[in-house]
């Protein structure tokens, strides 16, 4: 019977750990589960007698029962993408909603073979009739497609683009590293890399929530990660014909110091959101002070008005500069 990989050496029992430098890893997201995973299979199991009993009848019936079974089969397959599809929609802050509605897809298929496999000549009505109950009852027993985004209101749509292009991208390359890494054969490297991941994926979320912070990430999703797999592939190479430990320590010292690198750039994208919460905050309370709401809540502290008129002033020196090319204002009197 297989037994779950775990212990001293397990990914999730390591990821408890801190870096040798006392770096704190982020948690490895939980995989998303959808609560009614695991309906489908039941379905396609009763829809078993249209397969078993394809055999002993004629042509035209075995033919019908075969498609009957397919296109149940198929039908559930697709509802069992459309509930991994939820799940992941469900488990993100922001996130589109699923491009292909398969839940939709998959009961149109399930009822379709439905109305196939009770197809009787000269009973088309209650032919159509039984494909819609079974397209009725699917939908009651999974749900519907998410229809509409979620968090994503006041998000540029391009940038959201572009920032699910680069994690698909980098979903490509941690696919790779793992495919590669399996080659060495050793529980403990697995793990290690495994590791890595979480905190890649910590940054994806992060670069998820806010598309704004792609510029700075984007060496990061690529070109980083495209050199830790082709690094991965010729540790793996090389380890699995000679077993050198040397190989395998510089191996996993060059994941610590990337994954340091990793989580210090999804840092410094929370501080960076947090900078521009503080000076938006600064700002309304500016403007709540100047029309004489001067109560406690919109008291201006002391180092935001500094920061907030220090950004006013080189604000009115570029514009200034742009009006009156070739004049200095670095000395201007108010």
């Amino acid at each position: 019977m297989a037994r779950k990989y775990g212990g001293r050496f397990s990914p999730r029992d390591m990821l408890r750990n801190n870096l040798p430098d006392g770096t704190a890893r982020p948690d490895l997201p939980q995989v998303p589960r959808h609560p009614h995973e695991g309906r489908p299979k039941w379905v396609t199991l009763a829809a078993s007698p249209f397969l078993l009993g394809a055999f002993f009848q004629s042509a035209g019936g075995m033919v019908a029962d075969l498609a009957a079974f397919g296109m149940i089969a198929s039908g559930m397959w697709m509802t069992r993408e459309g509930l991994e599809a939820q799940a992941a929609f469900e488990a993100r802050r922001v996130a589109k909603r699923p491009a292909i509605p398969r839940k939709l897809f998959g009961g149109v298929l399930a009822g379709l073979g439905l109305g196939i496999g009770a197809a009787e000549p000269g009973a088309i009505a209650g032919t159509g009739l039984i494909g819609a109950a079974g397209l009725v009852l699917h939908q009651l027993a999974f749900g519907l497609d998410p229809w509409r985004d979620k968090g994503a209101e006041g998000v540029d749509d391009f940038q959201q683009e572009r920032a699910d292009r680069m994690i698909e991208e980098g979903e490509t390359y941690l696919r790779e590293m793992r495919d590669a890494i399996a080659r060495a054969g050793d529980r403990r490297i697995e793990a290690r890399v495994s590791m890595f991941e979480a905190s890649v994926r910590h940054l994806f979320e992060r670069v998820r929530a806010n598309p704004s912070g792609l510029a700075s990430a984007r060496r990061y999703m690529g070109v980083y990660l495209m050199g830790a797999r082709d690094a991965t592939s010729r540790f793996a190479d090389l380890y699995s014909q000679t077993r050198d430990e040397a190989a395998r320590q510089a191996y996993a010292s060059f994941l610590d110091d990337l994954e340091k690198d990793f989580i210090a750039r999804a840092d410094r994208l929370l501080d960076g959101n947090r900078e521009a919460l503080d000076i938006e905050m600064s700002v309304l309370r500016e403007r709540l002070a100047r029309e004489g709401l001067t109560g406690a809540a919109t008291q201006v502290d002391p180092a935001d008005r500094a920061r907030l008129e220090s950004h006013e002033a080189q604000t009115l020196d570029q514009l200034l500069s742009a009006s009156f090319p070739g004049q200095k204002t670095g000395n201007r009197q108010d």
